[in-house]
């Protein structure tokens, strides 16, 4: 199921692909502060856009979803390509909206930002 949304990252604003077929969230390098960039120990492969990449680095960023505020960890990417004619920016996968109880309703393509709203959560 993939969305396309709005959203804002570090106080720009794009488009965002909200993928629960991808586990992880990539954003797009010139959205970032230079310093959210850090080197990771193990490069590894992934698969993405049906392309294989090697992920040497990862980001913390925040952003806003319909005006509500979030942040996670992400891979850094140089461009995440167009899906229906929309350049992508940040793809959120499936580890962010779980983490931010974010649920993606593929009857009307609209996500349900309850947890964003709520901001309270239950850890164990």
């Amino acid at each position: 199921m993939r969305i396309i949304k709005e959203v804002e990252i570090e106080g720009k604003r794009t488009e965002g692909l909200f993928d629960t077929g991808s586990f992880h969230t990539y954003v797009t390098k010139p959205l970032l502060a230079a310093n959210a960039i850090h080197l990771l120990p193990r490069p590894y492969k992934v698969g993405l856009g049906g392309r294989t990449i090697e992920v040497k680095e990862c980001c913390f960023f925040s952003g806003k979803i319909e005006g509500l505020d979030f942040s996670t960890w992400g891979i850094p990417v140089d461009e995440l390509g167009k899906v229906d004619g929309k350049t992508i920016d940040v793809l959120i996968g499936a580890s962010t909206m779980e983490e931010w109880e974010i649920i993606p309703n593929p009857t009307n393509g609209t996500l349900d930002l309850s947890g964003l709203r709520r901001r309270e959560f239950t850890e164990y």
